[in-house]
């Protein structure tokens, strides 16, 4: 399956792994790019040293393509992008933040720079910057996400009719089918994060991956607009931010009842009452914990199924 996604990394399928906080480490991304796909280490919850840790083993691992992500509102960027290079990572995604701040620096060492946006406004500025792709990211996605709320299903098309880079479509996508759907509209590749998640190369706890298990439609909320917007399962830290929000807070409150590593917490060491679980609403469709290599051929085999019984319409 070559296009423009699998010609840009040097992948056997358009397929990449979100480069998730406190799950996506060098185990899932290693799995993730032996099986064919793109693998991505998310730096976002690792001090300097671990990501270059997690790097090092990760080579180790695979001999195939794989990147880190880097969300730029990272207090120790500078330490990180210097880690990137002297590691010899050829992918970066960024997130969170203006794609000029570290594209240039990124690209001139001959690094592959992709940005993520939740909007279109947002896609024209990452190409204008120069990055290389765009995921462009429905607000369906787990974790931190976009204030605009447009659904993967819109977000696409219009981000397609307006830059001329490649598009990798995120949010929703856990299936072969998904991907089909995606790339109809007109998306070049796919970014999945919950569903792998839910692997067993996993960083997550055992907790959170029975969790997802059991999301159903519904169970999943986008909130905390005011700090960062993040779709959270809906437990009793999601409950005692509704319930703050009910007495119209502060922005200083807000961030008091939040505190610090809820994420950690939840995802990481599995407290499912008091830490943040960050899940798409994809999760309704996720029904069983197997390795990374099996959900990708998984979805490749629908896809192929799917796309031929297409045909016959």
């Amino acid at each position: 399956m070559q296009n423009k996604i699998t010609k840009l990394f040097n992948i056997q399928y358009p397929i990449i792994q979100g480069g998730m906080i406190w799950v996506s480490g060098w185990k899932l991304a290693s799995a993730v790019s032996n099986a064919g796909g793109l693998g991505l280490i998310g730096a976002g919850s690792m001090y300097p040293e671990v990501l270059r840790e997690h790097i090092q083993k990760c080579k180790k691992a695979t001999d195939k393509p794989f990147g880190v992500n880097v969300p730029m509102l990272y207090p120790d960027i500078e330490k990180i992008m210097d880690i990137i290079v002297e590691e010899g990572v050829k992918i970066v995604f960024t997130s969170a933040g203006n794609p000029k701040t570290w594209t240039n620096f990124l690209k001139e060492k001959g690094i592959t720079v992709v940005h993520v946006v939740s909007s279109v406004k947002f896609a024209l500025k990452a190409e204008a910057a120069g990055v290389d792709a765009v995921v462009c990211e429905g607000f369906e996605a787990g974790g931190h996400n976009g204030r605009e709320e447009t659904t993967t299903f819109t977000l696409i098309p219009m981000v397609k009719e307006q830059v001329k880079i490649p598009v990798i479509s995120a949010g929703g996508i856990g299936t072969g089918r998904g991907m089909l759907a995606a790339m109809v509209l007109g998306a070049d590749g796919v970014q999945i994060g919950s569903r792998f998640a839910a692997t067993k190369e996993s960083s997550a706890h055992d907790n959170f991956k029975q969790t997802i298990l059991g999301v159903k439609d519904g169970d999943t909320h986008l909130t905390l607009k005011e700090l960062a917007p993040v779709r959270l399962v809906k437990n009793k830290f999601y409950n005692e931010v509704q319930e703050l929000y009910q007495q119209n807070p502060s922005i200083e409150e807000i961030k008091e009842l939040l505190g610090r590593a809820r994420a950690k917490k939840g995802m990481f060491e599995g407290d499912l009452e008091e830490g943040e679980l960050e899940i798409g609403q994809v999760a309704g469709l996720i029904h069983e914990i197997k390795p990374a290599k099996e959900v990708l051929e998984s979805i490749i085999a629908e896809f192929n199924e799917v796309k031929t019984s297409m045909n016959s319409l």
